[in-house]
C-alpha cells in the first residue's frame, strides 16, 4: 500500500506539474483575448443568473444549474486549498490563484456556451450535455467523450465523493471529541450523511438542483460574512497583508538558497495550481449540469456559468486568501503550519466565532460537493452505459459516502487528483478546437446584442 501511495503521489505531480497548469492557465487566456473578455459583462451575468427563461427549452432554471455547479464547485478546496497555496507558496499566492479566477471566467463561459450548443433532447424530454456530447457532435471524436466520462464516472467517487464525506466525519469527530469516540462518530456520520445523500440524489437533477439551490447561498453567505467579521478584527494587518501579497506574487528573490528558483516562481506555481483546482474551470464538469439549463441561446447560459468561477474564485478565495494572511501577520507563530493546520489555527485564532465559522463552512461545502459531483457521475455513467445503468452508480455512489467517512484517504485523495487532470484533457481539447465555433456565437448573441434571441 505504501508502494501505492508513492507512485499515484508521484504520478499526480506529475499530471498537475508545469504542462498542465500552462495548458489550463494558456486555455484560459486564449478564450480571454479570442472573445475579446467576456469578463466585462460579469455583471450582466449575474443579473441574468436570477433571471428565469421559462419558455425556454430545459429541465431546470438557469440559476439552479449555477447553484448546482456551485455547488460541486465549492468544497473545502476553497478553505484548505487556499491555506495550503499559502503554505507551500507564500502569501504571493493568493494574487495567483485569484488571477486564475478572472481569467478563468472566459472558459467556464466557454464551457457553458459549448454544453448548450451540442445538448441533446432523450426521448423522454431529459436535457444532457457536457464536453462529451461537444467532442461526439461537434468534433466527431466519440471515442474522446467516452474516456472523459470514464475519468468523470471514476472522479466523482473520488473528489467529489469520499473525500468530502472524510472531511465533514474527521471535522464532526473533533467537535465530538470526548462525547464519543472518534471511530464512532465518524461511524454515526457515515450513516446519516449517506441517507441524507440518498435522500436528495434519489430525484434526481430536480432534487438535486432545488436542495442545492437552497443550500449554496446560505452557505456561502455565511461563510462570507463570518471572513468579514475575521477581517474587522484582522482589520489593522489589511494593507500591510495586501501589500505583502503583491510583494511576494512578482519579488524575484530566491528561495531555499537558489535551489527552488524564484519566491515569484513558487508563488505562481503553487497559486495557480490551486486557484485551478478550486474553480474547476477548464476540468469540464459544469457544463454537464449547465447543459440542463432553461435557456433562449447557449450565449445566456455561458453568461450564467461563468459566474461560478466569480463567486468561487474572485471573491470566496480571494477572501480567504486575506483571512489567511492577515492571520499570519497577526499572529506569526502559526506561519510554518501546513495547510489544514493553517487553516484552523487562523479561525481558531478568533475567540468564539472563529472555529464555529470553519467547522459550518467545511460541512455545508463538502455535503454540497457530494451533492453536485453526484448528478456530474450520473449523466457520465449514462453516456456510457445508457439509463438503466444510473440506479446502480446511485447505490455504489451512497454507500462510497459511508466509506469515505471511515477510511483513510491518502491514495484517494492521488487518484481523485489524476483523475480529475486526466477529465481536464479531452474537454480542452473540445474548448480549442470549437473556439472558433464559441467566439461566433459570442459576436452574434453578446457583442452584437442578441441575447433576447431565441435559439432555432
Amino acid at each position: 500500500m505504501e508502494k501505492l501511495l508513492e507512485i499515484t503521489e508521484l504520478i499526480s505531480s506529475i499530471v498537475w506539474g508545469w504542462p498542465m497548469i500552462i495548458l489550463l492557465l494558456g486555455t484560459h487566456l486564449f478564450l480571454t483575448f479570442r472573445l475579446k473578455f467576456p469578463q466585462r459583462k460579469i455583471f450582466t451575468a449575474i443579473k441574468m443568473s436570477v433571471k428565469k427563461d421559462k419558455e425556454s427549452a430545459g429541465d431546470v432554471s438557469q440559476f439552479a444549474a449555477l447553484a448546482t455547479s456551485l455547488a460541486a464547485t465549492i468544497g473545502t478546496g476553497n478553505i484548505i486549498g487556499v491555506a495550503t497555496a499559502v503554505s507551500l507558496g507564500g502569501p504571493g499566492a493568493v494574487l495567483w490563484c485569484w488571477l486564475t479566477g478572472v481569467f478563468g471566467i472566459a472558459t467556464k463561459y466557454s464551457e457553458g456556451l459549448l454544453a448548450i450548443k451540442y445538448r441533446v433532447k432523450t426521448s423522454n424530454g431529459r436535457m444532457l450535455g457536457g464536453p462529451m456530447y461537444a467532442l461526439e457532435k461537434g468534433l466527431g471524436m466519440k471515442w474522446l467523450g467516452l474516456l472523459f466520462c470514464i475519468f468523470t464516472a471514476i472522479a466523482a467517487f473520488g473528489i467529489g465523493n469520499t473525500v468530502q464525506a472524510n472531511a465533514i466525519s474527521e471535522n464532526l469527530a473533533l467537535v465530538m471529541e470526548g462525547m464519543m469516540s472518534p471511530e464512532r462518530t465518524k461511524m454515526v456520520v457515515g450513516f446519516v450523511l449517506a441517507a441524507l445523500v440518498g435522500f436528495v440524489v434519489i430525484g434526481g437533477v430536480k432534487s438535486i438542483a432545488k436542495w442545492c439551490t437552497a443550500l449554496v447561498p446560505f452557505m456561502a453567505l455565511m461563510y462570507v460574512l463570518g471572513c468579514t467579521y475575521i477581517l474587522i478584527v484582522n482589520h489593522s494587518y489589511i494593507v500591510e497583508a495586501l501589500l505583502l501579497i503583491c510583494q511576494e506574487a512578482f519579488s524575484l528573490k530566491a528561495v531555499g538558497g537558489g535551489t527552488a528558483g524564484t519566491v515569484l516562481m513558487v508563488a505562481a506555481r503553487y497559486g495557480i495550481a490551486r486557484g485551478l483546482f478550486s474553480n474547476e474551470s477548464g476540468m469540464g464538469s459544469a457544463p454537464i449540469v449547465a447543459a440542463a439549463a432553461q435557456t433562449k441561446n447557449p450565449v445566456r447560459q455561458a453568461l450564467v456559468s461563468s459566474t461560478g468561477t466569480f463567486w468561487d474564485t474572485v471573491v470566496i478565495c480571494a477572501i480567504t486568501g486575506l483571512v489567511i494572511v492577515t492571520s499570519i501577520i497577526a499572529y506569526p507563530e502559526i506561519s510554518q503550519e501546513d495547510g489544514g493546520m493553517l487553516t484552523k489555527k487562523a479561525f481558531g485564532m478568533i475567540p468564539y466565532v472563529g472555529t464555529p465559522i470553519l467547522t459550518f463552512g467545511i460541512i455545508t461545502f463538502a455535503f454540497s460537493t457530494i451533492l453536485g459531483w453526484s448528478y456530474y457521475g450520473e449523466r457520465a455513467m449514462e453516456y456510457l452505459a445508457g439509463k438503466r445503468s444510473i440506479i446502480f452508480y446511485r447505490i455504489v455512489y451512497i454507500l462510497l459516502v459511508f466509506a469515505g467517512s471511515t477510511m483513510s484517504l491518502a491514495l484517494v485523495w492521488n487518484l481523485a487528483d489524476i483523475m480529475n487532470a486526466l477529465m481536464a484533457v479531452p474537454n480542452l481539447v473540445s474548448l480549442l478546437l470549437l473556439s472558433g465555433v464559441i467566439a461566433k456565437e459570442t459576436q452574434h448573441y453578446l457583442w452584437e446584442k442578441n441575447l433576447d434571441e431565441e435559439t432555432e
